[in-house]
């Protein structure tokens, strides 16, 4: 395996009198996509709201390049160079897709002092971000909104890319424009660890693949592996993909 980026180990997670995560061990490799599978209910998005911060480790550790990140506040996480795309998405309905970017931008006080360069490269992952600029965001359809969140995510660079169900309820056309987008990040060097239900998709992007049941990871490997065995596929997710 690469060099390891993000780390949990030994992770638990309360929520209220709700024991969630019972004890999560997960690695990501620096510059790999891994995909974080399991049924609904597994303890996928605790694990993701866990790493940033959003919900606080009651046991055990996380880590970003090393440096223990179990208690930080969610912000000082993001300054570390880490975004999240929640599923929600949690765009600014009421601001257009140029403000929303301009939040995300943190060394930019105005749309024009927004590194160029990048936002060229966004516009050509992701047209409706250039088409619908001056647009309410809330206006956009389901597909549109998700490329504007994951364009806002990225909008600096980011060393980790934590994101929840991408292809949600979206079009295979833009599922697959979705595909290419991440396919372009990860070649970049961009580190992602993301959520999904969509098979197909994990299975064109992933390279290491964590299986989650009953908030503990229960399978760590290639995401080809997985792809390849029915068997396992029935043992893991109860159905083959």
């Amino acid at each position: 395996m690469n060099d390891v980026l993000l780390t949990l180990e030994g992770v638990h997670t309360h929520i209220g009198a709700y024991h969630i995560l019972h004890g999560v061990d997960l690695q990501v490799p620096r510059g790999q996509l891994t995909m974080l599978l399991g049924r609904n209910g597994a303890g996928k998005t605790t694990t993701l709201r866990t790493v940033m911060g959003l919900w606080k480790a009651s046991r055990g550790r996380v880590t970003l390049g090393g440096r223990d990140i179990t208690q930080l506040p969610t912000p000082d996480i993001a300054g570390l160079g880490v975004a999240y795309v929640p599923e929600t998405m949690g765009i600014f309905a009421q601001l257009t897709v140029r403000e929303n970017l301009l939040l995300a931008a943190r060394s930019a006080r105005t749309a024009a002092q927004i590194d160029g360069q990048r936002l060229e490269w966004i516009f050509g992952l992701f047209p409706a971000v250039q088409k619908f600029w001056n647009h309410p965001a809330g206006k956009l359809s389901g597909g549109q909104k998700q490329m504007l969140a994951v364009a806002r995510a990225i909008v600096e660079p980011r060393e980790l890319l934590v994101i929840d169900e991408p292809s949600k309820g979206l079009a295979p056309a833009i599922v697959n424009n979705m595909i290419d987008a991440f396919a372009q990040l990860k070649a970049s060097g961009v580190t992602i660890l993301l959520v999904e239900q969509n098979f197909s998709f994990a299975k064109r992007l992933g390279d290491r693949v964590a299986v989650m049941d009953n908030g503990q990871v229960v399978h760590a490997g290639g995401m080809r592996e997985l792809a390849e065995d029915e068997d396992l596929q029935h043992r893991l997710l109860g159905l083959a993909l």
